[in-house]
């Protein structure tokens, strides 16, 4: 079975690094047009160059998504530089590991919020394509809390009903709204990437725990996420896929 997504016009928050990149990089594959964000210049460049030299198409705006303005000035001009928007991908995460009041307003401004109004700026062109999609990615902390990350936790919770309740508004309209929650993901740079060095203790404790016998890596998401968006899935809407090799199963 092939996935299709051939002129599909693809806007991804938070696509320059991880999980982003490898979901820009498999629908390019699969023949999408992509636009990104991030709030680094210098990542997103080194992602347009790459994504470019394998063939994609791809518009970069760099964008800190707790700012309500500088996502509608992406919004605009993916729409612009792609000529509609037919899926959207919110991907972005404010890292909100601890337990002060920054790390709680991060979690809600840029996991939720971002999604939130992303999703409502693009609504106007999602009603004009023929495949619409939105894929929130979410995360198993939000059904299966850790102590080091409670803001983290309860903002991919919120993201998940926001997921399902986003869905039942959309569903008479067809526009499938959909979120993955991906277990413990390694790729480099990223958390479990650094604690594998930083702390190894806590690595392995969490390596050890998970049924498929360790870390998934970005293309995991990525694969799941291309099947969500793709004409595969045209008759799933309001779920939440988790994508992380049993970790979230009963012990």
């Amino acid at each position: 079975m092939t996935l299709p997504l051939h002129g599909q016009r693809v806007l991804i928050a938070g696509g320059s690094r991880g999980i982003g990149l490898a979901i820009a990089t498999t629908f390019a594959r699969a023949g999408a047009r992509l636009s990104l964000c991030a709030r680094g210049a210098d990542g997103l460049q080194h992602a347009r160059q790459m994504l470019e030299h394998a063939g994609a198409a791809v518009h970069v705006q760099a964008c800190d998504l707790a700012d309500p303005a500088q996502i509608e000035a992406w919004v605009d001009a993916t729409a612009a530089a792609l000529g509609g928007i037919d899926i959207v991908v919110n991907n972005a995460s404010g890292y909100g590991n601890g337990n002060d009041d920054a790390s709680w307003q991060a979690g809600f401004d840029v996991d939720l919020m971002a999604a939130v109004r992303t999703n409502r700026l693009v609504l106007p062109y999602l009603r004009q394509s023929a495949q619409p999609a939105i894929l929130n990615i979410s995360s198993i902390n939000a059904s299966v809390p850790t102590p080091r990350a409670a803001a983290y936790s309860t903002a991919k919770a919120a993201l998940n009903y926001y997921t399902v309740s986003l869905a039942t508004e959309l569903a008479r309209e067809r526009i499938r709204v959909n979120a993955l929650a991906p277990g413990s993901i390694e790729f480099p740079g990223g958390l479990w990437d650094r604690r594998r060095s930083g702390e190894p203790a806590l690595y392995e404790q969490i390596r050890a725990k998970i049924p498929f016998g360790g870390f998934g890596d970005a293309e995991d998401v990525a694969s799941a996420a291309l099947f969500l968006c793709s004409p595969a899935a045209r008759w799933i809407t309001g779920q939440v896929l988790a994508v992380d090799g049993g970790q979230s199963l009963p012990a």
